[in-house]
């Protein structure tokens, strides 16, 4: 009788321990998907504020139409691609900063543009969004990391195992030039 009760006792606090494990990997699987959605309301505001910048530039640069192209194609190209796929959004992501980079860059030798204050504005903003964009990005790296900890560590990989929890993917930087030092020249 006594074996029956040992027997339930550790039923019972397996029982309790599947509940809580699996809890707790349903709200990091919830958090981690907050994050991306919180990355996604960022880049939303990113789309939305390069038409802007587009259309002010346009009057000041007219024979730069490569550089402006490029921008609406990164820009088109990675606002088409899934909210799921992070591997190919984040390399649609990287596509579009390295085209506004360019954009900015070539503002440079506008010294009128540079002055206007719609442009100050947007560039402004965008500049914002994009620190943003980084800050969610960071969130959402560390709610992953979170979340493959538990479903690969012992004894919760165990649960995770048995519920089909799968390993996040991580917002990776994918062009080498973003990994470098920039260069920083005083002439």
């Amino acid at each position: 009788m006594f074996a029956i009760y040992i027997v339930g006792g550790i039923v019972v606090i397996l029982f309790i321990f599947f509940i809580v494990t699996y809890n707790g990997l349903i709200g990091l699987r919830n958090q981690m998907r907050n994050a991306w959605a919180q990355i996604d309301v960022q880049l939303k505001r990113r789309y939305d504020l390069i038409p802007n910048l587009i259309e002010t530039v346009k009057g000041y640069m007219k024979h730069e139409r490569e550089t402006m192209e490029s921008v609406t194609k990164a820009r088109n190209l990675a606002q088409s691609l899934a909210s799921g796929d992070v591997g190919a959004r984040s390399k649609a992501e990287d596509a579009l900063s390295g085209a506004l980079s360019k954009l900015l860059a070539v503002v440079e030798n506008y010294p009128d543009l540079k002055a206007n204050q719609n442009f100050l504005a947007l560039q402004e903003e965008l500049t914002s969004t994009e620190n943003k964009i980084g800050f969610s990005r960071q969130y959402y790296n560390d709610s992953v990391l979170r979340m493959n900890n538990k479903v690969q560590m012992f004894p919760s990989s165990v649960v995770a195992a048995m519920t089909s929890f799968k390993l996040g993917e991580f917002f990776e930087v994918t062009v080498t030039e973003e990994r470098e030092a920039p260069k920083v020249s005083f002439k």
